[in-house]
């Protein structure tokens, strides 16, 4: 009889998490996601300045999920601000963007505004724990450039195994790369 392998655990009951969406409904199936992760510190928000209020009223949140289908690419723009924050704790923590149009550019602009991680909609359990199991392992540091804040954006920022040619020319540390913390994880 062979034995089963272990499902992978992750508890989150004390994780705090804000969901910025822009759709009341789907933000309720968001919601009703992270409760069956064990998640019980949810703050819902349908629009930016609720997030803002959120992010300046002191609390700290371990996730944040922002929906980039927002109106004038504001989901977007809503994590740059945050991302440059100086004097907010949240700027460190893991940020999904959830987009119904996941098209390279897209995926591409998600990346450059400080974004963990993209989901496409419609989102499923499965998928949204999986994306919240790799940024629980994640080990990317956060960097700041004049052009950028946010996690690492190369998953092998440190370098190709040895005996290995690295072939993009991009996957080393510019001289105006400072690491300054840690990404939340």
């Amino acid at each position: 009889m062979s034995e089963k392998a272990a499902e992978p655990r992750l508890n989150l009951s004390k994780a705090t998490v804000l969901l910025l969406q822009n759709n009341q409904a789907e933000l309720d199936i968001l919601g009703q996601v992270f409760i069956g992760f064990g998640v019980k510190a949810i703050r819902k928000c349908l629009n930016i300045d609720q997030a803002e209020q959120a992010l300046l009223s002191g609390a700290m949140y371990d996730l944040i999920v922002v929906d980039c289908d927002m109106p004038g690419q504001a989901g977007f723009d809503f994590v740059v601000h945050l991302r440059r924050m100086e004097q907010n704790h949240n700027r460190l923590a893991s940020i999904l963007l959830v987009s119904g149009h996941t098209v390279p550019s897209a995926i591409q602009r998600a990346r450059d505004c400080g974004a963990n991680f993209v989901v496409a909609k419609p989102i499923t359990p499965k998928v949204m724990f999986d994306r919240v199991m790799w940024l629980a392992r994640e080990e990317r540091h956060f960097v700041i450039t004049d052009s950028y804040a946010g996690p690492d954006r190369r998953h092998k920022a440190l370098g190709p195994p040895a005996g290995v040619h690295e072939r993009r020319q991009d996957n080393v540390l510019s001289s105006d790369t400072v690491i300054t913390e840690r990404a939340a994880s």
